[in-house]
């Protein structure tokens, strides 16, 4: 069985080296929707895959950590990079370019991990993530599964290398949760949200 979990965000960016010319020379903006696919061939003692109400907690605080920010490229123009960080409170810097495709592979990765870190409490079993959506515009998004998100060919993703501003950080209910990630420590669910 899959279950589906929507979030938004709203992100500027520029993704430079593509096709069209507004898209590379121009800081702009979307309305993402991002869907999170779940799977199991088992029920917990809800009768549920994964209870919606857990995922409002670290896993919502890991997408909606793009909200209102700008999202860098570690490889554009350092001048650039370090001008927006100075006018703007909340950005992410990434080891890839902030297309569709490369948010859905980021955000895939960094699900993926926290899921794999988390002792669960109510006889959720064999939880994985299936794939993560995401929807740039109202016509156009890119779908990630786990041969994308750790494909070498794509441009290898590190936890390590996602940076998140101070301001960013503070909005997350844990301030140390990439570290904790990185770190690989345990996270345990509560039995109740």
């Amino acid at each position: 069985m899959i279950i589906r979990k929507k979030f938004k965000f709203e992100n500027a960016h520029i993704v430079r080296g593509c096709s069209s010319v507004k898209c590379r020379s121009s800081v702009h903006g979307h309305s993402y929707i991002v869907e999170l696919l779940f799977e199991s061939n088992f029920l917990d003692n809800g009768q549920m895959v994964y209870d919606f109400g857990l995922m409002k907690q670290n896993m919502k605080d890991l997408v909606e950590s793009f909200d209102h920010a700008i999202t860098l490229w570690s490889e554009d123009d350092a001048s650039y990079v370090d001008d927006m960080k100075k006018h703007s409170d909340r950005w992410v810097e990434l080891p890839v370019s902030p297309s569709a495709e490369q948010f859905s592979r980021v955000i895939f990765v960094l699900i993926d991990r926290l899921l794999k870190l988390t002792s669960t409490k109510n006889g959720e079993k064999e939880v994985k993530l299936n794939s993560v959506i995401v929807h740039e515009t109202a016509t156009g998004y890119a779908q990630c599964f786990s041969e994308d998100a750790y494909s070498r060919a794509m441009g290898l993703l590190r936890l390590s290398e996602i940076k998140f501003s101070e301001e960013v950080l503070n909005d997350f209910n844990d301030a140390k949760l990439l570290e904790k990630m990185i770190a690989d420590e345990i996270f345990i669910n509560p039995k109740s949200v």
